[in-house]
């Protein structure tokens, strides 16, 4: 019997502890990191569509005899398949950001009692 009642003081107390303990903020660096992360998926992003167009423009100039008309046309269109999935990439993160922002202000949720 008594060993029921410690077990449930020893948890009881335990839950105390963990209540009181304070939460762990992100470390600075850890912030730095997953910035640092989004912009090297941005530079992959662009970098790959450069290289994709590249390699079709120039498999093609090969194929067809064109140098290096192809190769040229594909890296512009490589180029802006770059940026539009680069910009997309940032209304993500963007979205993603603005939304956390806008939870932490003050009455975030609450109804507008303004009659604007």
């Amino acid at each position: 019997m008594s060993n029921d009642t410690d077990a449930d003081r020893l948890r009881a107390l335990e839950a105390k502890l963990a209540a009181k303990r304070p939460v762990q903020a992100k470390d600075h660096m850890e912030e730095h990191y997953s910035q640092a992360q989004l912009a090297w998926r941005m530079v992959i992003e662009l970098v790959a569509g450069l290289g994709i167009g590249f390699g079709i423009g120039y498999g093609l100039d090969y194929l067809l005899g064109t140098t290096p008309w192809l190769m040229i046309v594909f890296v512009l269109l490589g180029f802006a398949a770059g940026v539009k999935t680069m910009i997309s990439s940032a209304r993500e993160i963007q979205g993603r950001f603005d939304a956390e922002a806008a939870l932490k202000q003050p009455g975030a949720g609450a109804p507008n009692d303004r009659d604007d």
